[in-house]
């Protein structure tokens, strides 16, 4: 396709982005940075002291896909659990203050929500603390979700699926998901979890990354071949994972080498990174599936939301900390060399 039409059809699906309704379903958590200095060692043990300068929260996991949805489109809901603690509270706050529906995440006074705190020290990662605790009754919490969905599914265009292992995401939640984005039509897109072995047969595209896509294919890992179309063990990892979940499309982001497409029955497609500087990727894969939802949902074609995809993502990997991208920056894309 010329430059000019290619790029005429990239900004005409952008323009359709704002109509599309999309659902996120999955794991919720809260991003809390830590940011200060550096001045000494600690002589207690061989690790920096930091003075802490500020304190900032954003929507993490699935909540961090909704938050980039938004940048896009205000008609956005999340589906998932938060506890009904501090961070619950502060989780769903931050989800509502950006226009993000929240009436079908389930509070649960038993679930602790999940935190991934990060101290930041002169633009650096210095160390991530976690704190999780998995659902007491996971099978509760499906059939309520079940019940949601039933009754969301018909205002939607699409379903987007953020697997974090967490344990809100169950079998019986993901077929009936599966079951009813068939039933009724919708784009179901999916960034799957290695660990959770669960099925998505039948979704329009499923999105992993290079390591967990040789987990879920049951590969011992290996290191990245340049061109990547010569790398015959990630080629092999897409025809296995092409069988396991006979999903339309699949779409193995890959860090710096960019994206590989498996689309029916046409040659892998590689996609090659469009980062100008990787600064953090902590991110880049939730903007990469928003995107890629978004564009099925507004029409594009595999490929071609593949395209918008990592465009997303190399603008999301320049950024520092859980962020989004907006559409301006993701049009001004569009004139890049």
């Amino acid at each position: 396709m010329p430059v000019d039409s290619q790029t005429a059809t990239l900004r005409g699906l952008l323009a359709a982005f704002p109509a599309q309704r999309i659902l996120v379903v999955g794991d919720l958590m809260l991003d809390e940075f830590i940011w200060g200095k550096v001045s000494r060692i600690s002589p207690e043990a061989p690790v920096p002291v930091v003075n802490v300068t500020d304190e900032s929260y954003y929507p993490g996991g699935a909540a961090n896909v909704a938050r980039n949805v938004r940048e896009f489109s205000s008609h956005v809901a999340v589906m998932g659990i938060a506890g009904a603690d501090q961070s619950g509270r502060r989780l769903l706050d931050l989800l509502q203050a950006a226009g993000i529906d929240t009436s079908a995440v389930q509070q649960d006074a038993a679930f602790s929500t999940t935190v991934k705190t990060r101290i930041i020290a002169r633009n650096q990662q210095v160390v991530r603390v976690d704190r999780e605790r998995m659902p007491a009754s996971p099978s509760a919490h499906a059939e309520r979700a079940i019940a949601q969905l039933d009754r969301i599914i018909p205002s939607i265009d699409a379903i987007v699926v953020a697997d974090y292992g967490k344990g809100f995401l169950t079998q019986p939640l993901a077929d009936r998901i599966c079951e009813a984005a068939r039933a009724h039509g919708k784009i179901l897109t999916v960034d799957p979890h290695p660990h959770t072995s669960l099925s998505w047969r039948g979704s329009t595209a499923v999105k992993p990354n290079r390591a967990e896509a040789f987990l879920a294919a049951g590969l011992p890992p290996s290191e990245p071949v340049t061109p990547v179309l010569n790398d015959k063990a990630l080629l092999e990892a897409g025809r296995r994972l092409r069988q396991l979940w006979n999903a339309g499309s699949l779409l193995i982001t890959l860090g710096e080498h960019g994206m590989l497409l498996f689309e029916g029955d046409a040659a892998p497609r590689h996609t090659p990174t469009r980062a100008q500087a990787i600064f953090d990727v902590s991110g880049a894969g939730d903007t990469a599936i928003a995107v890629l939802t978004l564009a099925l949902a507004a029409g594009a074609q595999p490929a071609e939301a593949a395209d918008l995809a990592n465009r997303a993502s190399g603008i999301a990997v320049g950024k520092l900390g859980t962020t989004t991208v907006t559409a301006a920056e993701l049009a001004a894309s569009f004139s890049a060399p």
